[in-house]
């Protein structure tokens, strides 16, 4: 599910989300939502992530931090 995740320890911190063993599904479900893949694979969730990090990653760590801040 998470596959990606040890790829965006970077962005997590800018995000201000401390991953856990309790919050990494919520933490993918956002991320899921934000790149617009919610069925699949985690291979096609990341290839969606690494387009937009590529872009502007300080963008992607912003729409991060906002979706899971609205998501409580």
């Amino acid at each position: 599910m998470t596959c990606y995740f040890r790829h965006l320890n970077e962005i997590f911190e800018k995000a201000g989300i401390e991953v856990t063993k309790e919050n990494r599904r919520e933490i993918d479900r956002v991320i899921r939502n934000i790149v617009g893949v919610r069925y699949g694979s985690c291979i096609e969730v990341w290839k969606e992530i690494k387009k937009r990090i590529t872009a502007d990653k300080a963008d992607f760590a912003s729409q991060l931090k906002n979706s899971w801040k609205k998501r409580k």
